[in-house]
């Protein structure tokens, strides 16, 4: 089996160093873990930028400056920015965001785009306009529902195919299992171009299992600190590296 994609997801909107003294909240930081996760297996970094308060930002400008210093110091990596809300920011911003920076692929929450039905072909085409690549994060069957609506009327555009199944966000305790995986799957058994992430100390054997059943896995400290024992991994690479060894133990 050809081993599968790894993107790095290492900081996410809301955890800081009181969580974990490894997750990365300063540019530095954030090149440091790329540089890391890099040489342990990562092929690709999931971005969120920070304010100078520490708190979940949409800056154009910090996304560039943090892009470029990436890039500089993991050439190898491909790098995703986020649109997520985190809570703060309405449609008009995160459109204001895809419009500015022009990345080469970012995350688009469907169920975040449905809060403003106006701005939604606009998100879209304003990816299609740029080239930005488009993973739609989906958190449970209603969002894969949406996604198909706006597939058959236009509103997603040719080509923004790419999706991203989160297992566990918004179940008690955000723990996920792998059992999690077959609802997605059953809802979208045309998608070919996936990936899953898992909340919880089951997200290895999730990533185990997505992998097992041909898909790309997403690991890091936005979804997970610890191990299937709730031992907390040293830090971003660390995971990476489990999962690495977990994945070439299991899989043939």
């Amino acid at each position: 089996m050809t081993r599968p994609f790894i993107m790095v997801a290492p900081n996410g909107a809301r955890r800081d160093r009181a969580d974990h003294p490894a997750v990365p909240v300063t540019m530095d930081q954030i090149a440091a873990t790329a540089v890391a996760c890099a040489a342990a297996g990562a092929d690709a970094l999931h971005l969120h930028v920070r304010d100078d308060a520490g708190q979940h930002s949409l800056d154009a400008g910090r996304y560039l400056e943090t892009l470029a210093e990436v890039a500089a110091k993991a050439p190898d990596l491909r790098l995703q920015i986020t649109t997520e809300a985190g809570g703060t920011f309405d449609v008009a911003a995160q459109l204001a965001c895809l419009a500015a920076v022009k990345p080469g692929w970012a995350s688009i929450s469907v169920r975040e785009i449905a809060r403003d039905p106006t701005l939604a072909a606009r998100v879209y085409g304003t990816c299609a306009d740029n080239g930005t690549e488009v993973q739609h994060i989906l958190y449970d069957t209603d969002d894969i529902a949406q996604l198909k609506r706006w597939q058959a009327d236009g509103t997603v555009r040719a080509g923004q195919d790419a999706v991203l199944f989160v297992l566990g966000r918004y179940t008690p305790g955000q723990v996920s299992t792998s059992d999690d995986l077959r609802p997605f799957r059953d809802a979208l058994p045309e998608a070919t171009d996936w990936m899953v992430c898992a909340f919880g100390p089951q997200e290895h054997d999730c990533l185990l299992a997505a992998a097992r059943a041909g898909g790309a896995l997403r690991v890091g400290f936005e979804n997970s600190l610890t191990d299937h024992c709730n031992r907390p991994h040293r830090d971003n690479a660390a995971s990476v590296a489990a999962l690495r060894s977990l994945l070439e133990n299991h899989l043939s």
